[in-house]
């Protein structure tokens, strides 16, 4: 049966309540790890720790807050957290000493390897809710909304 658009809620409405359910699912998922997360740490310096655990590059502060779409000053607050627990180096840049680089240390990928087992454990219970095949089917739209996002930012 050919949808007409009389039955359909507005766009406005629906775009609405898309980003309001991942934005509840985000506070959500968030609060739930920070209560089992280790050494003390917050999502934001897991959200570093996991960036670099990709294998990517050290970074400058500022390309890191651009990445993370964060103030200067709120990525130099998670660093300097980051840093006094010894999870990441902060050097001067080989090339401009005013600038800084910020790199993952070995104790940061031990942190973050502890952290990613704590969530695991702490969210078995997700997996008795709902299937590998469930979740799975919920990956591909979520992951082109997101390139779109990070490809438009304004």
């Amino acid at each position: 049966m050919k949808d007409d658009g009389k039955n359909s809620p507005p766009a406005a409405e629906v775009y609405f309540r898309l980003f309001n359910e991942i934005g509840i699912i985000n506070q959500l998922s968030s609060n739930r790890a920070e209560r089992v997360m280790p050494h003390g740490l917050t999502m934001s310096q897991f959200s570093v720790l996991n960036h670099f655990s990709r294998g990517l590059p050290p970074k400058p502060p500022l390309e890191l807050a651009n990445a993370f779409q964060v103030t200067k000053g709120a990525m130099t607050n998670t660093l300097k957290q980051l840093e006094s627990k010894g999870f990441v180096e902060i050097v001067p840049h080989e090339k401009d000493k005013r600038s800084k680089i910020v790199s993952m240390s070995k104790k940061g990928r031990e942190a973050h390897h502890d952290a990613q087992v704590a969530l695991a454990s702490h969210f078995s219970d997700f997996s008795s809710a709902f299937s590998p095949d469930e979740i799975a089917a919920q990956l591909p739209g979520l992951e082109i909304l997101r390139i779109w996002l990070d490809e438009n930012r304004p």
